[in-house]
């Protein structure tokens, strides 16, 4: 009967289906499930033999080098093996690092042909060793995974972190193999789309979860990033203000009160309005430090009746229009019940 259907197990691939979807690279639990005896494995794995051991108890099912794809899809499987997922899925186990960069295309890492070690992320509790060019990176944070050419792979943010802290780790900053411009390139590339790319915020977010924007190298490449973006955010939101007939705001004034207290310093300010900007507010800081003083100076010129627009330059890119009538419309409401502030340096 129909509703009893879910309950008949479903039967695997078969191995001609296995092979042809993971690239001829099996596992021989996944062997074993169809019915190829461990000899028969063994004998077929024998010199001059038609298969070949990559990894222990990973095999591909032909002779010859293994492409470069080939080795990612025996990395992850090595690493998946005996995980939670059932045969034939891989969800115990994502590529990441400079092999998962590669595979989403960044140009600033080595091509695939030239990737020769490949890191795989694990969860924590399993018990696995590095194995031939594999990696294995442990995780308590649940795994995510993007589908690249059939093979999971660590999200772009993760993936960049974990190749920072591989080169880290390998001493490769202090040896000037990896140079900064290799660093701002990479970045770069994760806030532009390769990949599918990331948000800022995301990408900062695992840099300082690795503890990466503690070493010098990294928190300059990042600042210089993050000026870079805003200070064309600040050139387009110029240009948006001049299309939409509003007056040219005051660029990064220092505000106080009457009696000389300090207010803050935003980054837009129209005085006739009472009406400020703040870009990529949540961004700008990487210290908690920092972030208190900017969150104090917007706190208080809100307190002292100032409209404060935020606008964060990824939205600014995406939505312009729409930023460009939030500007409108601000200028046009201005502040509310606004203190008296002066304008005592630009």
């Amino acid at each position: 009967m129909d509703v009893m259907s879910h309950r008949i197990p479903q039967q695997p691939a078969s191995l001609e289906e296995l092979a042809r979807h993971q690239q001829n690279v099996v596992t021989a639990s996944q062997l074993r499930a169809r019915g190829v005896p461990a000899r028969m494995v063994s004998e077929h794995c024998r010199s001059g033999g038609p298969w070949q051991r990559l990894l222990p108890r990973v095999y591909l099912l032909q002779e010859g080098e293994p492409t470069p794809e080939q080795r990612m899809w025996a990395a992850l499987l090595y690493a998946a093996q005996n995980g939670p997922a059932g045969d034939g899925a891989r969800e115990g186990a994502v590529i990441t690092g400079a092999a998962a960069l590669a595979l989403y295309g960044f140009v600033s890492v080595p091509r695939l042909p030239a990737v020769l070690g490949v890191e795989v992320l694990v969860p924590r509790q399993r018990r696995l060793r590095d194995a031939g060019q594999v990696r294995i990176r442990r995780t308590e944070r649940e795994l995510e995974a993007r589908s690249v050419h059939g093979l999971a792979v660590a999200p772009v943010a993760r993936a960049v972190a974990d190749a920072i802290r591989e080169w880290d780790e390998q001493g490769a900053f202090g040896s000037g193999r990896t140079g900064p411009g290799l660093l701002r390139s990479l970045l770069r590339e994760a806030l532009t789309g390769r990949g599918g790319g990331c948000a800022a915020s995301e990408l900062l977010a695992e840099l300082a979860e690795a503890g990466l924007m503690e070493l010098p190298r990294v928190r300059a490449a990042v600042d210089e990033l993050l000026a870079a973006r805003r200070e064309a955010a600040f050139a387009e939101l110029l240009e948006l203000a001049a299309e939409s007939g509003l007056p040219l705001p005051l660029t990064g004034p220092e505000l106080r009160m009457r009696g000389g207290t300090y207010v803050a310093v935003p980054d837009l300010y129209w005085p006739e309005a009472a009406v400020a900007v703040e870009v990529d507010s949540e961004l700008r800081c990487v210290s908690e430090g920092e972030s208190a003083w900017v969150r104090g100076g917007q706190h208080r010129m809100e307190y002292l009746g100032v409209r404060v627009l935020y606008v964060g330059s990824s939205r600014l890119a995406a939505e312009r229009e729409a930023v460009g009538g939030e500007l409108t419309e601000a200028y046009r409401l201005g502040g509310e019940d606004v203190v008296e502030l002066l304008v005592t340096g630009r």
